[in-house]
């Protein structure tokens, strides 16, 4: 049984049956079938139906965000975002896929070469719980404009949301096995994986449970896109505008109660002003407000289970243990829910537990760095390779945003997630990439053809 509790209270709100193996197995066959018939669409037929279930989430804004709410307590305001922001993911490969998958002539000995790029089946996207609408569409919005099908597995602890997702395809006319959501829990995903009507997966989660799924993959020889953790950097220096800087960096800590890969999860500032630094974050952080994630005032939720806020509680107490200072907060609030407070650490070092873990949640950890090499060598001392940040003259943050170890780096902006721009990781933050040209063309068949006969030498 699949379920679903409140995290501002605690309250179990919905319980949904895992689907037994036979409705599986159904649906694995739906999804071979409708696979046939959709690869032979036209890319104009696929982008009228991805543009009909953009416009259907966009009539459905309120229904669909409450559930985000309810579910993993993101707030109000943000989960009315996400449902946008995933409608602009549809619309975007709608409108861009055919030029993104358009056929490549590469000259050759042959009388005429080239790439077209065909689909390879049913992909399987497994998917986390902290942006249930968001991630999914992700994952879909080009995979079945690429002319696959989806089989959503999504997190057990957003039953609603998956099922939501799954009915706002069908509630556009989408034929039978475009887009399935299988109601599963963990242990059920392997035999997914290694079923032979499973061409693909994307994977979007941890870092344990990716290289799981990523090696049940490869023992079946099937690709795989995988977006894991990080401990994203941002370093500020010392000719940076510090108060943009705090701005936008409170916003990218705190949303979704700084629950998101890619939020700035270790500040380094450089030596000159980070006391300054220190001020200014301390100013925002402490004037935010945490609350009921329904209330429209709230800009913190819940964290999304005990266990999660159990795991951020410890990182932060591990951290002030070893000499890191408290600027705000760091102690769990009493009372219902599992709340967490905006919390601000100084003078955290490395070997700490909140540099050396991702911390999810919402902890801003400020790092002193003597100047822009040692913050660079800061930023670069991680397993992760997520995302990183860098404030400074827009010239030199672009001279070391080639020297960051990560797959994407924002100079003088919040780094965040665009359908129009790839992300993805390096190191154990993942394997390709979702979104823009590259995201579209990780579930194709890059296929070579060459035409005889031959030319002449």
């Amino acid at each position: 049984m699949l379920r679903a509790v409140d995290p501002s209270n605690g309250k179990l709100i919905r319980e949904v049956p895992e689907a037994d193996p036979g409705a599986v197995d159904a649906a694995l066959d739906a999804a071979v079938s409708a696979f046939h018939a959709w690869r032979e669409q036209p890319f104009s037929e696929r982008a009228e139906l991805l543009n009909a279930v953009a416009a259907y989430m966009r009539e459905e804004r309120e229904r669909l965000a409450l559930l985000m709410t309810e579910e993993m307590g993101k707030p109000i305001r943000e989960a009315r975002g996400e449902v946008d922001k995933a409608a602009w993911c549809a619309e975007h490969y709608a409108a861009h896929a055919a030029d993104y998958l358009a056929t490549q002539s590469l000259p050759s000995d042959a009388t005429r070469s080239y790439v077209q790029h065909l689909p390879l089946g049913p992909v399987l996207g497994i998917l986390p719980w902290n942006a249930p609408f968001w991630l999914a569409f992700r994952f879909c919005a080009p995979a079945l404009m690429a002319g696959n099908t989806g089989l959503l597995k999504h997190d057990p602890h957003v039953p609603g949301c998956a099922a939501a997702i799954a009915e706002c395809f069908s509630a556009v006319g989408a034929p039978e096995g475009l887009l399935t959501n299988l109601p599963l829990g963990n242990a059920a995903v392997e035999g997914v994986i290694r079923d032979s009507r499973v061409r693909a997966v994307s994977f979007t989660g941890s870092e344990r449970a990716g290289g799981i799924v990523a090696g049940i993959a490869a023992s079946e020889i099937k690709p795989v896109v995988l977006e894991l953790g990080g401990s994203d950097p941002a370093i500020v220096l010392a000719d940076a505008d510090l108060a943009a800087a705090a701005d936008t960096l409170t916003l990218s800590r705190i949303i979704n109660a700084g629950q998101s890969c890619i939020a700035a999860k270790r500040i380094i500032v450089e030596a000159p002003v980070y006391e300054q630094m220190c001020t200014l974050l301390h100013e925002r952080f402490a004037a935010l407000r945490l609350g009921d994630p329904r209330d429209e005032s709230t800009q913190v939720g819940p964290i999304a289970r005990p266990d999660l806020r159990d795991n951020l509680a410890r990182q932060v107490r591990e951290t002030v243990d070893a000499g890191a200072r408290v600027l705000l907060g760091g102690d769990v609030v009493d009372g219902p829910g599992y709340y967490y407070p905006v919390t601000l650490l100084a003078d955290v070092e490395p070997g700490m537990t909140a540099f050396r873990e991702e911390t999810f949640g919402p902890v801003g950890v400020l790092i002193r760095a003597e100047d822009d090499e040692h913050a660079l060598a800061l930023a670069n001392d991680t397993p992760y390779g997520l995302a990183a940040g860098v404030w400074t003259a827009a010239v030199r943050g672009e001279a070391l945003a080639r020297r960051i170890e990560a797959g994407q780096v924002a100079v003088n902006g919040i780094v965040k997630t665009d359908p129009r721009l790839p992300s993805g990781g390096i190191k154990r933050s993942g394997i390709g990439r979702e979104l823009g040209p590259h995201g579209i063309h990780e579930f194709v068949n890059a296929q070579q053809v060459w035409v005889g006969p031959a030319r002449p030498a």
